[in-house]
């Protein structure tokens, strides 16, 4: 391990238009959920995988799905579709509620096409029964999950991505509030923090870049630094800046077309984002659009609850762990963790452990984790981790519950 180095980390704000994406592919887990609850549907039956693409004035949601009979219709030869009215107003309400309302990307007037299909039946074979005699669900997919904790934050995550995400989390809130000329900024936004770290502590910031759409043309980079600036320094909160600390505010000047009208946005282009910022490994798989019969989601979940968990109960100061599946088998392959060198016991004891406190089958993550909700909706901006554990059951996996039966598995 490095004991002083400079390390770098992106976030995009929700009106970015990838994570319009995101937030539009969630919103339709979320729909799938509720109208299962609300019409009687067992669940645990819920199946969706939802891509999103938004271009100018266009969004066209595509993917599989087993959907609730809420959800369906009848056609005019007497086979039943899917009815895409709900899925497109669930669309515009969140193109509405991110703040589009531009000419070349509007809420009310942008093209919205549902290419949603019924789920492949020989994948919904593998989830529904295990190919191994737990009778237990299926991974929905092969694929590696990692999951990642460090004490460099308040929210055992590493500090540069920490800090991006706070710096576009503050300057929304503003933005909403419509106060002064924060108020004139517009949805989207990219921010990108560097840290210097001493001792393997991170000690300041030494470069803060942000590009932020503004929505009055006059507005040039000084300007858009003189509003924003009070709002990033918020942000970094005891996060020193560096004397001779680099600004980049709109390094290439005015930024007044934004989102979907100024560059296309897909689902699932942002995992980085999402995730830790480059400080952990990422499997590969994108989390958004996905219900949690998908390990690339709720694997990964699992694998942050319990790195962070290690960590808070003191068992080392930095920890990864990855999670191992193959299609249709139910338990994982594998199981590996590194305490890089911070671990106060070894990583064959927390392996060991690890099996003992949680099922990390994907019926038993999502059981332990209560993630058969309509809660994803507000994961798709500012990262699925170092969030805070809502009423409603939202991110279950920042909880901490598992810090004494951790001990008392390791100690047995």
């Amino acid at each position: 391990m490095r004991a002083n180095y400079l390390f770098t980390s992106e976030s995009v704000s929700e009106g970015h238009p990838d994570k319009v994406c995101d937030r539009i592919s969630d919103e339709i887990v979320d729909l799938v959920y509720r109208e299962a609850a609300k019409t009687g549907v067992d669940p645990w039956t819920v199946r969706i995988a939802c891509e999103t693409l938004a271009t100018t004035n266009r969004v066209v949601i595509a993917g599989e799905v087993r959907l609730p009979p809420s959800l369906m219709k009848t056609d005019k030869n007497g086979n039943e579709v899917i009815n895409p009215a709900k899925f497109k107003s669930a669309a515009r309400k969140a193109i509405r509620d991110i703040g589009y309302e531009q000419d070349g990307f509007h809420w009310k007037t942008a093209k919205i096409d549902v290419l949603l299909h019924s789920q492949s039946a020989h994948i919904a074979q593998g989830v529904d029964k295990a190919a191994d005699s737990s009778n237990s669900e299926g991974a929905g997919d092969q694929g590696i999950m990692f999951g990642y904790a460090c004490k460099e934050t308040p929210d055992l995550m590493p500090a540069p991505i920490y800090y991006s995400h706070k710096i576009l989390q503050t300057l929304s809130t503003a933005r909403k509030k419509g106060e002064g000329d924060v108020g004139k900024l517009g949805p989207d936004a990219k921010s990108q923090v560097t840290v210097r770290y001493v001792d393997g502590k991170p000690a300041e910031a030494t470069s803060i870049v942000l590009s932020t759409q503004h929505l009055d043309e006059s507005w040039d980079s000084k300007k858009v630094r003189d509003v924003v600036e009070p709002f990033i320094r918020e942000a970094l909160g005891e996060l020193k800046i560096a004397d001779d600390c680099a600004w980049y505010i709109n390094p290439t000047g005015k930024f007044v077309i934004g989102g979907p009208d100024g560059d296309a946005g897909l689902t699932g282009r942002k995992i980085i984002v999402d995730t830790y910022g480059g400080a952990a490994p990422h499997g590969g798989g994108a989390f958004s659009g996905k219900d949690t019969t998908k390990v690339d989601r709720s694997a990964a979940y699992a694998a942050r609850y319990l790195a962070k968990n290690v960590v808070a109960a003191g068992l080392a100061e930095r920890c990864t762990i990855q999670i191992s599946y193959a299609i249709g088998i139910a338990q994982p392959l594998s199981i590996y963790v590194d305490l890089h060198g911070t671990g106060k016991v070894t990583e064959d004891e927390v392996e060991a452990g690890i099996r003992k406190v949680m099922d990390l089958s994907p019926s038993g993550i999502r059981r332990h984790l209560d993630l058969n909700k309509p809660i994803y909706a507000k994961t798709s901006a500012y990262g699925h981790f170092g969030r805070k554990a809502g009423r409603d059951g939202s991110f279950s996996w920042e909880k901490l519950d598992l810090v004494k039966p951790l001990k008392d598995a390791i100690k047995a």
